[in-house]
């Protein structure tokens, strides 16, 4: 069976706050100079939202731009922040709640609200089906497809219906090939296929090394009388140790419900050390614990975070398409926040192809015009602004590190007359398993912690069990023959959904993938120190079905 194709002005793959901010504002261009265009958004969720996890709390810079009237609107932004809380935790029972005016500014958090941003992508889906766009969930874009000059041609969706031995089953179905003028890529943190463009036009030259980060997230319901919505608590330190970085954050929204999580950055050394399980202990701490007594979690999920920001920017654009939000590392991790700065991306590549196609383009060059306006963008200040706040904090640690950022953005306002670097890729950090022991976490009181796989099952991750494997290894004897020896096989324990085992029987020890559990956070093919694994897109309609996240 071959394909069938179709053609589009603008195809975007992605429906997160990157996408759906560029699909609306291509449209709404179009209106407004009353011209004709063809958009579409391809979506790999069994639904807009299913695969969107975040913090979050939202900037609404971006948004104000988009729609102004988007309280009008009915946006689902209910909560406005009302009190910031940065605590330094010493051990497991103490913690040091920090003065405000010690606090970067960067993370003040006034007028800032508590949302979902799943159901800010959902709303947002809605606003781009009014304009006209095409909006196709349960659809994976699995291939990238090339014009005879090199350019982007546009991409092709994943076959339907093919075994796990890779045939042709009774239900199968080719994909569909979606040609476009400009093809803009915005699939989150480590998208699959942004990952080979990079590769291909080199868009990392002369750039740092990418960083990443795993956060791990919780939705709980909590007591009336412990509700204070608009409370937003940040904090650092244990259980984590001094050489790994990372923060926590709990944030009262609405309808009595908190979401907790824990951010851990990728470039930690210990083999032994497991996010999910360091994750687990921290909400026992007091300063956690009050928040939740009493609460039941109703959602779990875990998504990798692109923490590198401006120094670790790629080239954005290419032949015929571009990269934007997370797909191409757009977070400002000074802030915490990476919804706003993704939503601008997306609308300055609209602006930039619009004008192009407006003037006659027939797609497939190198729009040096986003360039130009992301350079004149607040987009660009706010990420030059925030550039030594990870490398700080890998160089100097999270107390030299800290005040250095606090000098930097609250005296200097992000303008200090030095750039720091960090070139150490994430996944070249791991020492010997030999240098560490073993980590003895406690057991899940089943009440505050929890054990993974009871966590994959409240993020509704479903794959059809029939179909080839995401996760693919590059040697399948890595594993056991280099990570296991030297490293005691970390995928154990760095992901955070039961995916990667050591199982020994009668056969000896083999290396399980159990990609039925897989929430595409992505970390395994971030942190894997062989870089032996690489995730590719599964099944449309695969993957986790996050409500409320």
């Amino acid at each position: 069976m071959q394909r069938e194709s179709m053609k589009f002005d603008v195809v975007i793959v992605g429906a997160g706050p990157a996408g759906l901010s560029t699909a609306c504002r291509l449209m709404q261009q179009a209106q407004e100079n009353e011209q004709e265009l063809t958009v579409c958004v391809v979506e790999k969720g069994s639904e807009v939202g299913a695969h969107i996890l975040s913090g979050a709390v939202l900037e609404t810079r971006a948004l104000d731009e988009l729609f102004p009237n988007w309280q009008e609107m009915g946006a689902p932004l209910n909560t406005a922040v009302t009190e910031d809380e940065v605590y330094l935790l010493k051990d497991a029972r103490k913690g040091t709640k920090v003065p405000n005016a010690f606090v970067p500014k960067t993370m003040h958090n006034q007028g800032n609200y508590i949302i979902s941003l799943g159901n800010l992508c959902r709303w947002l889906a809605e606003q781009a089906e009014a304009l006209g766009v095409e909006v196709f969930p349960g659809f994976a874009a699995a291939e990238v497809l090339f014009n005879a000059d090199g350019s982007v041609k546009g991409v092709a969706t994943g076959d339907m219906g093919v075994t796990a031995e890779g045939e042709q089953g009774p239900n199968y179905m080719p994909g569909m090939e979606l040609h476009a003028k400009y093809t803009v890529f915005s699939e989150g943190c480590r998208g699959h296929l942004g990952k080979q463009l990079i590769n291909r036009f080199e868009l990392y030259k002369q750039k740092d090394t990418q960083h990443y980060g795993l956060g791990i997230k919780e939705l709980w319901d909590i007591p009336a009388e412990q509700h204070k919505p608009g409370l937003v608590v940040h904090g650092s330190g244990w259980p984590l140790d001094k050489d790994t970085s990372g923060g926590f954050f709990l944030y009262h929204t609405d309808n009595n419900q908190v979401v907790v999580g824990l951010i851990i950055d990728l470039n930690y050394q210990n083999p032994y050390l497991s996010p999910f399980d360091e994750f687990q202990r921290l909400k026992h701490h007091p300063v956690l614990k009050r928040h939740l007594d009493g609460g039941k979690r109703v959602s779990y999920g875990a998504r990798a975070i692109a923490k590198g920001g401006y120094n670790s920017l790629p080239k954005m654009t290419f032949p015929g398409g571009l990269l934007v939000g997370c797909d191409a590392g757009t977070l400002n991790f000074s802030k915490i926040k990476g919804s706003h700065t993704a939503m601008k991306s997306g609308m300055l590549a609209a602006e930039a192809i619009f004008e192009a196609l407006s003037k006659g383009d027939e797609g497939g060059k190198d729009l040096s015009g986003f360039t130009d306006a992301y350079k004149a963008s607040w987009l660009f200040d706010e990420l030059y602004r925030s550039r030594n706040f990870g490398p700080a904090m890998h160089k100097f640690g999270q107390l030299m590190g800290g005040a250095f950022n606090y000098i930097d953005q609250n005296w200097f306002g992000g303008r200090i007359p030095v750039t720091l670097h960090d070139n150490h890729p994430d996944h070249a950090q791991l020492a010997p398993a030999d240098h560490y022991e073993p980590i003895k976490y406690p057991r899940p009181d089943g009440t505050l912690s929890f054990d993974k796989l009871s966590s994959v099952f409240l993020s509704n991750t479903n794959h059809e069990e029939d179909q080839p494997c995401h996760l693919k290894l590059a040697d399948a004897s890595i594993p056991l023959k280099q990570n296991l020896q030297l490293f005691a096989e970390p995928a154990q324990r760095y992901c955070p959904a039961g995916v990667y085992e050591i199982v020994e029987d009668e056969g000896g020890k083999r290396f399980q993938i159990n990609g039925q559990n897989c929430l595409h956070c992505k970390t395994c093919d971030i942190k894997d120190p062989a870089q032996n694994i690489t995730w590719v897109t599964p099944e449309g309609m695969g993957g986790p079905n996050y409500p409320n996240m």
